[in-house]
């Protein structure tokens, strides 16, 4: 695996992906990564752009949903930690994403919690949910929310009508011959400045509604190095080198204010 952590940036009523060009048109969302991600975000302005990430190589964007309290105040993510995984047997035959691949985890439009296959909310340091409703954890825990991207790419399309049909989750240790290119595997892990309470709800709805997507603009160079460390099943922290798991998971970057 590899990592990046990137602090929160900014919160705003935009999603580069399903409202393109229309700013104000999505419920909120807390994005992170790409300084400059707005409505009307390209491969170019962010390959531009400035980044909240460690490493600076990526520049991508990275956004969910805003998580609000009962009385309607928006939740502070604390840390936000993107692991690059491997889920396929042969991880020699992960590759690169292309630019401006556009990715969506998760169904903003679910309506029961069995439709949140591939998020999870859980308690620091507990076991996951497996409800997909938002838990309230103990007074000394925080609330944390893990997202998983698919990892199975057409090898044609940067993005398709329904935003997902260009990509699949592999099964049985291989993708599916309808999406062949096997690319990493993103996980979104986002720890809250809170326990969770009762009555909080996702800028999108219930907890079960929880999703994340992904604008990659990754400089190609970086992207190519970090691959290394999957191909090798070696965990690497951001510099791309490997290191100490314990490193991995508790070096965090401290979250930029605006």
């Amino acid at each position: 695996e590899f990592v990046a952590f990137c602090a929160f940036h900014h919160r705003l009523m935009d999603d580069p992906i399903v409202f393109p060009g229309q700013p104000g048109a999505s419920h909120s969302h807390e994005f992170m990564g790409n300084t400059t991600a707005d409505a009307h975000a390209t491969l170019e302005t962010l390959l531009s752009g400035d980044t909240s990430c460690d490493p600076v190589g990526d520049r991508s964007s990275y956004w969910v949903p805003t998580l609000f309290t009962a009385d309607d105040q928006p939740v502070a993510i604390e840390h936000a930690t993107f692991y690059y995984l491997v889920h396929v047997d042969d991880p020699t035959t992960v590759q690169p994403y292309p630019l401006g691949l556009k990715v969506i985890a998760g169904n903003a439009k679910a309506t029961q919690p069995d439709e949140a296959a591939h998020i999870k909310w859980s308690c620091l340091g507990a076991p996951d949910s497996s409800t997909g409703e938002i838990v309230t954890c103990p007074a000394d825990s925080k609330l944390e929310l893990l997202i998983n991207f698919p990892d199975c790419w057409n090898g044609e399309d940067l993005d398709s009508a329904d935003h997902k049909s260009h990509m699949a989750y592999s099964g049985a240790g291989a993708c599916p011959a309808t999406h062949p290119v096997v690319v990493p595997a993103l996980q979104f892990k986002l720890r809250y400045a809170t326990s969770g309470a009762p009555g909080m709800r996702l800028a999108s709805g219930p907890g079960y509604t929880a999703h994340g997507d992904f604008f990659n603009a990754w400089e190609e160079s970086a992207l190519a190095n970090r691959l290394q460390c999957l191909h090798k099943l070696e965990k690497c922290g951001p510099a791309g080198y490997p290191q100490t798991s314990e490193l991995t998971n508790h070096l965090y970057l401290p979250m930029i204010t605006r």
